[in-house]
């Protein structure tokens, strides 16, 4: 009946080791979404500082914007360089897209394609493309001189078509 003082023993530790286990299990099962928690909440409040800080640093860059507009001598160079005002007295120059002006000679002849840049007739200026697509309708509705060869063949001679060739596929009979 009596069992050896060594298995009552490896038994009892057992029981021990299975409680220990089982309130370890518990205690985590019930702290982890505690902690996983609080940890969300802490990064959460890292990020809200760092936008509060942003938030503060953009309002003083904008008080002191506003200080600026104070200033008279800001408010007319502000004038001067948004909307092209001038004091009294003054004569403004203002350059209209440089690639676009009429240059003149300074001899008073009005230019020509060799003496500088012109615009269109009318004043008007196409874009690349349209300029590009142009030259390519005018090449496809041009004539072709006389003497001149169909690629492939060669000069002097004239092509050698015929209704079988015009309607044989490439690949031979058909």
């Amino acid at each position: 009946m009596g069992e050896s003082r060594p298995a009552r023993v490896a038994r009892l530790l057992s029981v021990r080791a299975l409680v220990l286990g089982v309130v370890v299990l518990a205690g985590f099962a019930l702290l982890f979404p505690t902690v996983r928690a609080y940890l969300g909440q802490q990064a959460e409040l890292d990020a809200l500082a760092a936008q509060v800080t942003e938030a503060e640093q953009e309002e003083e860059a904008l008080r002191h914007e506003l200080d600026r507009w104070e200033d008279p001598a800001y408010v007319a160079a502000q004038a001067r360089e948004r909307l092209g005002y001038v004091m009294p007295g003054e004569t403004s120059y203002r350059v209209i897209d440089p690639e676009v002006v009429v240059e003149e000679p300074a001899d008073g002849e009005p230019t020509t394609p060799t003496t500088g840049p012109t615009l269109p007739a009318g004043g008007a200026v196409n874009p690349w493309y349209t300029t590009v697509w142009d030259s390519v309708q005018a090449a496809g509705e041009a004539e072709v001189p006389d003497g001149a060869t169909e690629p492939g063949t060669e000069p002097g001679t004239a092509p050698a078509t015929s209704s079988a060739d015009a309607t044989t596929p490439a690949g031979g009979e058909g």
